[in-house]
């Protein structure tokens, strides 16, 4: 810059300064802040019978409406106007109100910001149904373990898409964001949004979702975890779940009811404590809020089954340190008797992060109770561990499924006299992994011994058990 310059750009400065405040630049029009548009979404969320959830998220400080209405041709209906804003991301949740149960409706007709964009007037409505009224016969879908850096294309969401479950529940892992930065763990919820096989699932079946430590901040994450609040405000502006904690209690877990099975989401993570401290009753996976809010629950529920899903494993396969309902047996040992001695009938265990497919039984009917069984699914999409695991003091491990990514599904009758549910998990070909394991409501009660008839007949020759 030449020395001449100098005076001029001084007397240039002096004028900015002298400005007043009203000459300043006027805000920007709204034609000015960039074309609204959807960056994700619509997914279902949770559905009653009167109402759904839809998730999104926006380009921007944007308002959002759905039409809807029972015919796809005919979206007769709006729904309220929302806003998105910066502190949530720009997600939002839009409700679909006055419906009834056990129908069919569709959606579609998205407006933002009062019209509706080119690319989403092209796309025809979207079906999706309503919780019934009462006990039906309906399916679940569910899964564990969605790393989309190992996997970007996911074939196994064709299966999902194909079966078309009437719902699908995420039970931890959801995402692999392995990192103590709330903004990397909302980048990988983005990247997952994105992946194109997953979209006709997303945006029909309800999603329902609890975590486990990979998308709860770091590997084997515990309360001491650093980024748990952080990690927990992302969970809430991803996922469309009915409820999360309770008003003093905050953390992910909520009770939800559907077709007359009464599902328990648990948040084994929030409140865990780490898992090398001696297994004392006083050590927790669940913490003292949430364990008596399960109690209760579970005290109060007339539903004939009753299903625990959480990301961890409830069996004691990985050992007293291990990253798993192993160490914390003595916590364990006093739900499954207060099970016992309050008379709670049909509980099912559902859980996930085992990079198998298994099905768990843990013999109780030896002490009085009954034989509680887990469903296993992972993972959806990273790597399948292929070592058989075994317990010498809880034998009743089927043969795990180490053949790739997988998905587990429930088949639940209530409308049967004495209700049933049936498991089948499925591979990313929609190939069975199991001979079909049907479980009657009767048989889980107390005094009825169900692990001899669940067992594979290998394992029990290899512990002496007949």
């Amino acid at each position: 810059m030449s020395i001449r310059a100098l005076p001029l750009l001084a007397m240039l400065a002096a004028v900015v300064l002298a400005a007043p405040l009203g000459a300043q630049p006027k805000p920007a029009a709204p034609s000015q802040r960039g074309s609204p548009r959807l960056m994700q979404g619509p997914m279902l969320g949770a559905v009653e019978g009167d109402g759904a959830r839809l998730w999104v998220r926006l380009s921007g400080p944007y308002a959002i409406n759905i039409g809807y209405g029972e015919r796809p041709d005919a979206l007769d209906r709006r729904s309220a106007t929302v806003t998105a804003r910066a502190e949530d991301d720009y997600t939002a949740i839009v409700r679909l109100e006055g419906l009834a149960p056990g129908r069919t409706y569709y959606y579609g007709a998205i407006e933002i910001d009062g019209r509706s964009p080119k690319s989403l007037a092209r796309r025809p409505a979207t079906p999706f149904r309503t919780a019934p009224a009462g006990p039906a016969r309906f399916t679940v879908g569910f899964g564990s373990c969605a790393k989309s850096a190992d996997d970007d294309v996911q074939p196994v969401w064709r299966q999902v898409s194909l079966l078309n479950p009437d719902l699908f529940l995420w039970l931890g892992d959801n995402v692999y964001a392995n990192a103590v930065v709330p903004q990397i763990i909302a980048e990988e919820y983005r990247r997952q949004r994105e992946i194109t096989l997953r979209y006709p699932a997303l945006r029909s079946i309800p999603q329902l979702a609890v975590w486990d430590d990979h998308d709860f901040g770091v590997g084997d994450g515990d309360r001491t975890n650093p980024v748990r609040e952080g990690a927990l405000t992302v969970f809430r502006q991803y996922w469309a779940n009915p409820a999360g904690g309770l008003p003093d209690t905050p953390g992910v877990f909520f009770h939800y009811a559907y077709g007359g099975v009464d599902f328990f989401f648990l948040d084994e993570r929030y409140y865990r404590d780490p898992a090398v401290l001696p297994d004392t009753p006083a050590k927790t996976i669940l913490g003292p809020a949430q364990r008596e809010w399960l109690r209760r629950g579970l005290k109060a529920s007339r539903a004939p089954f009753k299903v625990l899903a959480g990301g961890s494993g409830w069996t004691d396969l990985r050992g007293p340190a291990g990253d798993s309902w192993a160490a914390y047996l003595a916590e364990r040992a006093a739900l499954f008797d207060f099970i016992r001695d309050e008379n709670i009938t049909g509980v099912l265990l559902l859980s996930g992060d085992m990079h198998q497919g298994q099905v768990n039984v843990i013999r109780r009917s030896e002490a009085g109770a009954y034989d509680l069984v887990e469903f296993v699914s992972s993972p959806l999409a990273t790597e399948n561990y292929t070592s058989s695991y075994t317990s010498p003091n809880e034998p009743g491990l089927r043969v795990p499924y180490s053949g790739g990514n997988n998905f587990g599904h429930l088949t639940f009758d209530l409308t049967a006299p004495d209700p049933t549910v049936t498991f089948q998990l499925y591979d990313a070909y929609g190939i069975g992994a199991y001979v079909p394991v049907r479980i009657r409501a009767s048989q889980l009660r107390n005094g009825v011994s169900l692990w001899r008839e669940l067992m594979d007949p290998a394992l029990r020759a290899q512990h002496g058990l007949r």
